[in-house]
């Protein structure tokens, strides 16, 4: 793909993606890069263009597809112009976009950007980790959920106070590295040091808090333990690096989203850890790689709506 010819902005994203053509062509592009269209349901190669619907028709199975048949933005009704600029806002929006905000931007309800939202973030989706974390690296944990101050009396009763109620978050950042989240179902060893030896490289520097759950790690690691009630940073002994992460998270939590429920937390969690990871990169690159993502993936509307459990 010549990277070149690609928009730098979302204004010039805007303008490319306006014509169906380019959509179509940008597309086919990401799908098959060899050139080769090969039919998503059987595989079969030998296809028939129709140009007059952008689609094909494959000898095998004797069906239709369309470039958005296998990805995140199949049996949508909405067109290319819409989903590739909806791509760029949330692959590139420090703090998110909220389905209110992205259904006035492009002209839908705000059901409708809501489950654009969720199948976007489903493309963000890192999946399974090949590559431990090496080197330094810092783990720590936090809690989503809403303040006890602000809940209605009966809430906080059956909730309680402080981190009773609130979603268990842990993290693993290398240092000038890439970050990794999950939702935990809590805060003890069990739970936590395994995690730890899933993701990060024996032998390399581990720092956190003074949480007991983490002791026991010196056996595999270099672990070291800043004590918060004393001090935040002593020497290169620190977790400053995921607290920034989680002040990133949370802002965009709290000042986009408003409330995250339980059940999609993750989701959120995968939408602010991509930005994160492609911190370095520029506007296009960050939605080039979310393109690539959007392949083989597929979340319904039912499956969202669903009730946990």
């Amino acid at each position: 793909m010549d990277t070149k010819s690609l928009p730098k902005t979302l204004v010039e994203a805007i303008r490319h993606f306006s014509d169906p053509q380019v959509c179509h062509d940008f597309m086919v592009s990401m799908r098959w890069s060899n050139g080769e269209v090969t039919c998503p349901r059987c595989d079969c190669k030998k296809v028939g263009f129709i140009k007059t619907r952008r689609t094909w028709q494959c000898k095998g199975c004797q069906k239709q597809f369309s470039v958005k048949l296998g990805t995140i933005f199949e049996d949508s009704p909405l067109g290319m112009d819409k989903w590739l600029p909806a791509v760029w806002l949330i692959a590139n929006s420090k703090n998110g976009v909220s389905s209110h905000e992205l259904a006035r931007s492009l002209g839908v309800t705000q059901k409708t950007a809501w489950f654009m939202l969720h199948r976007i973030r489903l493309a963000m989706q890192t999946g399974s980790f090949n590559k431990f974390l090496a080197g330094e690296v810092e783990v720590d944990e936090t809690f989503i959920g809403g303040k006890a101050r602000n809940m209605h009396p009966g809430k906080r009763k059956a909730k309680g106070t402080g981190t009773v109620g609130k979603a268990v978050v842990m993290g693993l950042l290398e240092r000038h590295g890439e970050v990794r989240t999950k939702v935990m179902p809590n805060t003890k060893r069990r739970s936590l040091q395994p995690e730890v030896r899933a993701n990060v490289y024996r032998g390399a520097e581990v720092f956190t808090d003074a949480l007991k759950s983490y002791e026991g790690l010196s056996d595999e690691y270099a672990h070291q333990v800043i004590d918060h009630a004393e001090c935040y940073v002593d020497g290169k002994i620190h977790t400053n690096g995921l607290e920034n992460f989680w002040s990133l998270l949370k802002r965009g939590i709290k000042g986009t989203y408003v409330s995250v429920q339980p059940f999609h937390l993750f989701r959120y969690l995968d939408e602010q850890t991509f930005r994160f990871n492609k911190r370095q990169g520029n506007d296009c690159s960050r939605f080039l790689e979310a393109m690539i993502g959007i392949i083989g993936k597929r979340v319904t509307f039912k499956e969202l709506t669903a009730t946990e459990g």
